[in-house]
């Protein structure tokens, strides 16, 4: 079988998304399938290259990458909401040379490739990672709770506040029509969970749909050089630990004021990438790490107690839990999204609601005082986490893809007829 995936960014450009890209093309390549990557050009790397795993890389380039401050930024070039015409047509010269049998889109750089989308071609198969498809801020949040549905006038103000005066029309009108188009031709939505799903209006709206989550690697690699120095500033094993964005959609203010009320704790380390909201006074005992390689997470998540994940926004399928699970550690997460599907209260974690902090701090405390309790929930996450596995889910993957071929087949064979 012959595999494209489209996705805007892919290693070294590090994410759940990106690293899901990655692992999922390199096993379907290792499973005998041929399979190439077309993802948006960034300064430095080379237009065309094959990756450690035997991927065919394409790196294409855009017009709006081209206008500063639009639809592109010093690390990221975003695909816009709409089709771009230089994308679409560097995508045509790809297809034309990799001759797919299954496309696989990831986020907004399918748009670039709908107008190219034939009856009688490759298949088309949207993973849906976030709220993208129903959502121009792709997180389905409105004032602090979960947003209702779209509504054209009421997204119009809700996106202002994220993309500002010139973006937001062009991002709302762009996600509102090519909703539409996707719906007609995407072949196969795979949301990541029940939320996404559910969010995206999927159920009754007549379009084929399977619910599809994440996925981390059976076994992650140890540190290349043994021992890495930069694990010195971590505190002694069994400290509390969140990865993630440092902002309060990540949970992250709330979670500072439920462990500023724990008396005795251990400490708390926080792995992830500073925000504009991100708190600048942090209590005693927090340990904050900017810009930790995976490999080095991996191996921080191995030496903590208690993993915590508290968003406060709607979480589609967040990886670092399923990462902490695999490393034997209960997790403390909130009922919002798709961390529910992840954590099964009482067996393999704790569910708290999200942005209560009372209830937050009564987990960590229930955890903290209850070694029994930790124990048999941590040993819980990493027999449960084999669910979550690759082994597990790219057959179900492969599954949709043949299934696809085989519908096209007796299409073609009634068109024959």
């Amino acid at each position: 079988m012959r595999i494209l995936m489209l996705t805007q960014f892919y290693p070294p450009v590090s994410g759940g998304e990106e690293r899901h890209v990655h692992t999922l093309s390199g096993a379907l390549h290792a499973r005998g399938h041929e399979v190439a990557v077309a993802m948006l050009w960034r300064k430095g790397l080379s237009d065309f290259e094959e990756d450690d795993n035997g991927v065919l890389l394409y790196r294409v380039r855009g017009l709006m990458q081209r206008i500063p401050g639009i639809y592109s930024e010093h690390e990221r070039p975003h695909s816009p909401p709409l089709p771009d015409p230089e994308a679409t047509l560097a995508l045509r010269q790809v297809i034309k040379r990799e001759r797919p049998d299954i496309i696989h889109a990831h986020n907004w750089l399918v748009h670039s490739f709908l107008p190219l989308k034939a009856a009688h071609g490759p298949k088309l198969v949207l993973t849906l990672h976030d709220f993208s498809f129903i959502c121009s801020r792709k997180r389905l949040m409105r004032h602090g709770a979960p947003c209702t549905g779209p509504g054209f006038v009421k997204c119009l103000a809700c996106a202002h506040e994220q993309y500002g005066p010139i973006k937001t029309l062009p991002t709302v009108a762009g996600t509102w029509v090519m909703r539409q188009i996707e719906r007609r031709k995407v072949d196969m939505f795979l949301p990541v969970s029940r939320a996404v799903a559910t969010g995206s209006q999927l159920a009754g709206s007549g379009s084929p749909y399977q619910v599809i989550p994440n996925f981390i690697p059976d076994q992650f690699p140890t540190l290349p050089n043994g021992d890495d120095e930069r694990l010195r500033a971590l505190p002694a094993d069994g400290y509390l630990m969140f990865v993630g964005d440092l902002t309060e959609q990540k949970g992250i203010h709330v979670l500072l004021r439920a462990y500023s009320e724990l008396r005795d704790a251990p400490p708390l380390v926080l792995i992830g990438r500073a925000q504009p909201d991100t708190p600048t006074t942090l209590p005693p005992n927090v340990v904050v790490l900017n810009n930790w390689p995976h490999a080095l997470v991996m191996e921080a998540w191995r030496r903590s107690g208690i993993a915590l994940v508290p968003s406060t926004c709607q979480d589609a399928c967040p990886t670092v839990v399923m990462e902490a699970m695999a490393c034997g550690k209960p997790v403390i997460g909130s009922r919002i999204g798709g961390i529910v599907d992840l954590i099964d209260d009482g067996h393999t974690g704790l569910i708290v609601p999200p942005g209560d902090t009372e209830a937050l701090r009564h987990a960590m405390v229930e955890l903290l005082t209850n070694g029994e309790l930790r124990t048999r929930l941590g040993d819980n996450a990493a027999r449960g986490v084999v669910r979550f596995q690759a082994s597990s889910i790219i057959p179900r993957i492969e599954d949709v893809y043949q299934g696809l071929l085989r519908e096209s087949e007796a299409q073609s064979v009634a068109i024959s007829l």
